[in-house]
């Protein structure tokens, strides 16, 4: 183990972020530098904390199985090329988890039961920063090539994992995306500020040297390359479109002009950050805006409409508002639902531009003259016996001039490449697939949110992981690719 004393010795201590007056003027990630870099002058002595339980359910708790207890002790040790080598043994891209994942290993760590529990997250990112910066992350080129083809369509956590499992497994893997360039929500949907856009440059680098394919810029299904055509072209299919599809809310009003789901204010948002410009761009500056929604879609929304300058901003949740602790129904190892201020939160309260509302529903929205949203009818509510019950006389309005939705996903878009393929559904609209990752259709193998639906990137990657093993067998017989999880496990709730 690491320091055998170090959860007695050692408190749990994060890196600091960058004063909030200075990190809402740009559009940097909000510890200095990198919050790996950020992070090495604690990361020893907090990897050290790791008690190397006899039975770690921190593996429990990540989906992709992460050996977290090895690569603390070699943290401790100083050993990071063998840290970055135990890192990288079940994880493709811990740059990105390190960033954006929610941590569900840290609330299964033992020593949280009755401490802080280890910041395995901040150790994670700092061993995959520090072994960019020492060379230790090196493409893998495979020995021999197979001479089987595989279409990965989707660019995102699980499509990228997926890809990069079968071209170091020898197969000849063309990555599909719709927008101009690759990366999906990785890179238009996630707001810079949690995580630049040079991370996920460097890992296509690298799977460009080994061998991986990218055509940007194609939207599959369409005239030129229809699912027909696909399945005509490559040996095997993987589906890793994500659950794109955006939950609505037919309120009266929803036609007003201002209205929009986040997927349209985020990616125009985050393409303006990397220096494109947008015609029409949807801004918040000086506009009072009101998210729907409070997952970390709605903290994007928030950070963005900071950082543009609205002037005010209030995110609503229909939910009530959640303890501060884990709740007794909610024991360890389970992640809790529990009250979580991100950055953008934190923004947003120190600049005095608004606030967090819970147990409330709009009604209505109310529109001026020009057909625009002014503002938002709301009421409280209740849930009571498995539905929400309205709180009598507490009706009232709230200004509006930007709403944006920001309650999640309902499935995979059906309309062009999953209606072409013909490949079933199941009863949540995700693309059914049995415990192989198969779809209905065969050599089409399903990944990532279009099979599980919204889930965690920590999820999609493992899953695109365990699909690649799945498309290794079909192609050849076997595999000694990994496969972390069963497509049946459900995830965490989060």
């Amino acid at each position: 183990m690491a320091d055998p004393r170090g959860f007695l010795k050692t408190g749990r201590e994060v890196a600091e972020r960058r004063p909030v007056e200075e990190r809402i003027q740009d559009w940097h990630e909000v510890y200095p530098g990198s919050a790996g870099r950020a992070l090495l002058p604690i990361i020893t002595e907090q990897a050290g904390r790791c008690m190397d339980c006899g039975i770690p359910f921190c593996h429990q708790g990540c989906p992709l199985g992460n050996i977290i207890p090895e690569w603390n002790d070699l943290v401790w040790r100083d050993d990071w090329e063998g840290a970055i080598e135990r890192l990288h043994a079940t994880n493709n891209f811990p740059e990105f988890t390190g960033r954006l994942c929610p941590a569900p290993c840290e609330t299964a760590c033992v020593l949280g039961i009755n401490q802080d529990p280890v910041t395995i997250k901040n150790v994670e990112v700092t061993i995959i920063d520090k072994a960019w910066d020492s060379g230790l992350v090196r493409p893998q080129p495979p020995e021999w090539l197979s001479g089987r083809t595989v279409a990965v369509v989707g660019s995102g956590p699980a499509g990228l994992a997926a890809a990069q499992q079968l071209t170091r497994a020898g197969h000849t893997v063309a990555v599909y995306e719709r927008a101009d360039k690759i990366g999906g929500l990785l890179r238009y949907g996630i707001p810079e500020f949690k995580m630049e856009k040079q991370h996920l440059d460097k890992r296509l680098e690298q799977m460009r040297r080994e061998g991986t394919v990218f055509r940007a810029g194609v939207q599959v299904g369409e005239d030129q390359l229809t699912g027909e055509k696909l399945r005509e072209r490559y040996d095997a299919v993987v589906l890793a479109i994500g659950a794109t599809a955006a939950r609505d809310l037919p309120a009266p009003g929803r036609e007003l002009g201002g209205i929009h789901q986040a997927m349209e204010f985020l990616p125009q948002a985050n393409r303006v950050a990397l220096g494109q410009e947008v015609e029409g761009q949807i801004t918040a500056t000086g506009k009072n805006v009101v998210i729907i929604g409070g997952g970390d879609t709605g903290a994007d929304c928030l950070g963005t409409s900071t950082r543009q300058g609205a002037a005010s901003i209030t995110q609503l949740e229909i939910m009530a508002e959640p303890p501060e602790v884990r709740p007794a129904n909610q024991p360890w190892p389970t992640y809790p639902m529990v009250f979580r201020v991100s950055s953008a939160h934190e923004e947003a309260a120190e600049a005095d531009l608004g606030s967090r509302v819970y147990g409330v529903s709009t009604k209505e929205f109310l529109g001026d003259e020009d057909g625009n949203v002014r503002a938002l009818r709301l009421v409280d509510v209740r849930f009571e016996n498995g539905t929400f019950a309205e709180v009598e006389g507490s009706e009232r309005e709230i200004p509006a001039e930007l709403v944006l939705f920001a309650m999640g996903f309902t499935g995979p878009e059906r309309a062009g490449l999953v209606e072409q393929l013909g490949v079933d559904l199941d009863e949540r609209g995700n693309v059914a697939r049995d415990a192989s990752y198969r779809s209905s259709v065969d050599g089409v193998f399903v990944a990532g949110d279009a099979g599980r639906g919204q889930s965690l990137i920590v999820w999609a990657i493992a899953e695109g992981r365990a699909a690649a093993a799945a498309v290794d067998r079909f192609l050849t017989g076997s595999t000694t690719l990994p496969a972390p999880i069963l497509p049946t496990e459900r995830p965490l709730v989060v």
